[in-house]
């Protein structure tokens, strides 16, 4: 029971990461840090803490480097790190802070659609399985749009403000259609790279080498992106200061170690199951804003997380019903289980052999008994 909960418990420890990266660009934006800039130094500060641990932890057991694995690598940099990042704060800057983070709830959605168009996942839409994962897909995208886009009353639960942090974000009257756009291409360029993922761990099954070969990427890109946009050299000073945390934590804990876990689970569980957590961090980041933000928290908000609660539980049976169904089709032969009926094959062999040694030296005896018999008979 607990080993099949580690892909669980690995995908809520990714979204409590993605929170808490949530609140350290929140922070960016309070201290007017540009969030490209941030982009930029957060896969800087990834690669120099997870190239270290690829190089000592994994050597000597790394598969042979080809262009392919390389190629793999490079999409997802570009769609899971900088066109998914970047498209998002651009999208936050043409609408609003609330619109992209609503589109994020397509991400399961749209992942399942390609997921079943690369044949990673199987629909199966008359099983029981396939209508829990579907049915739970879209219990969560509604359950979390239902947290975003209605408030209801005020539950006057709590009243907490330990950042003390106003959020200093550019309001825009109404959605740009481009702004729009990028929110959804967003969302799409992260299900995307979920994809090239599970080939990527399928080809090259170390986690900690394939982050560090996606961040180094990842650095290149945005730096040179952020370089292209961003003139001002003042811009990219780091002190001892929120812009130093906000960076050291997107990408130590947000980059380097989250990435790490979601392609050991994309291996292990595939992409649809890494994506149908993403709602839940919704969840936790209203939570964790009443708490350090003293942002509200409404009726809405409560309604929908149930329902992303519910959601998640149907996709997760779907999936246990799904695996053991495999197991039933092909089943793992224990090994202790064949060793011991090697062990015991190789005793009824060594005792057939006795046996029929004994029965050998008892036909050799009444031979010798019928020879003094007829020595007797002969004087």
């Amino acid at each position: 029971m607990i080993h099949g909960l580690k892909p669980v418990l690995t995908m809520v420890l990714v979204q409590i990461i993605s929170t808490g990266m949530t609140i350290s660009y929140k922070l960016a934006i309070n201290d007017e840090m540009n969030l490209r800039i941030l982009i930029a130094y957060r896969s800087i500060f990834a690669t120099l803490f997870i190239a270290p641990i690829a190089f000592f932890v994994e050597r000597g057991v790394r598969p042979k480097l080809t262009w392919t694995i390389l190629f793999q690598s490079f999409l997802c940099a570009l769609f899971g790190f900088s066109l998914s990042q970047n498209m998002y704060i651009e999208s936050m800057h043409l609408t609003n802070a609330t619109f992209p983070a609503a589109m994020t709830n397509l991400i399961p959605g749209i992942t399942f659609t390609l997921a079943v168009i690369f044949r990673l996942e199987s629909l199966r839409f008359k099983s029981l399985e396939g209508k829990l994962k579907v049915g739970g897909t879209v219990f969560g995208i509604g359950g979390a749009m239902l947290l975003t886009f209605y408030r209801g009353v005020e539950l006057p639960i709590w009243s907490s403000d330990l950042l003390h942090i106003q959020h200093q974000l550019k309001h825009v009257s109404g959605i740009t259609p481009l702004g729009a756009m990028l929110a959804v291409g967003s969302c799409v360029s992260y299900s995307i790279w979920l994809i090239i993922q599970t080939k990527l761990s399928q080809s090259y099954p170390c986690y900690y080498s394939s982050t560090a070969l996606i961040v180094s990427m990842a650095s290149i890109q945005s730096s040179g992106f952020a370089l292209c946009t961003v003139r001002d050299w003042s811009e990219w000073k780091l002190g001892w200061n929120v812009r130093l945390f906000s960076a050291i934590y997107s990408g130590v804990v947000a980059s380097g170690v989250m990435i790490t876990l979601i392609a050991w689970c994309v291996k292990v569980r595939g992409p649809l199951f890494a994506s149908v957590f993403s709602p839940l961090g919704l969840v936790l980041v209203a939570l964790t804003g009443s708490v350090l933000l003293n942002e509200k928290l409404h009726l809405g908000c409560v309604i929908g997380g149930v329902l992303i609660a519910i959601g998640l539980y149907f996709v997760l049976w779907g999936k246990a019903r799904e695996l053991k169904r495999l197991a039933r089709l092909m089943p793992v032969t224990n090994s202790t289980d064949s060793e011991a009926q090697s062990e015991a094959s190789t005793s009824n062999a060594n005792d057939d052999n006795n046996h029929a040694m004994i029965k050998n030296g008892e036909d050799k005896d009444d031979n010798n008994l019928a020879m003094i018999k007829n020595g007797e008979d002969a004087v």
